[in-house]
């Protein structure tokens, strides 16, 4: 499981972190990160998908939500026992000590 969130992970973080530099050109020299090649990116995957490049990051954006919704539904599913255990234990009321009393200290 942890090679998939691994794999899930990496790829969101270098997507989104071009995207972020490039989209306000925060480039640090680097070509890559331009505005330019921003605009070209998502020109080019409009014009080979007909349609509009400024409706591209919107649905590239609730991609991702549905990604990550189903990667950590697969995740709570594979331990279900633990979170359920934990769910029951944070919902057990807990006993103050009386006044007066205090701790054994250490």
């Amino acid at each position: 499981m942890r090679y998939i969130l691994l794999f899930w992970a990496v790829p969101m973080g270098l997507f989104w972190g071009w995207f972020y530099l490039s989209y306000n050109d925060i480039n640090f020299g680097l070509t890559f990160l331009s505005r330019p090649v921003h605009d070209f990116a998502f020109g080019f995957y409009g014009n080979l998908l007909g349609i509009d490049p400024q409706t591209i990051p919107p649905l590239v954006a609730r991609a991702c939500v549905v990604d990550t919704v189903v990667i950590f539904a697969i995740y709570a599913f594979r331990r279900r026992r633990d979170i359920i255990g934990w769910w029951n234990a944070s919902r057990q009321p807990t006993v103050a000590p009386e006044a007066g009393q205090v701790p054994p200290a250490e």
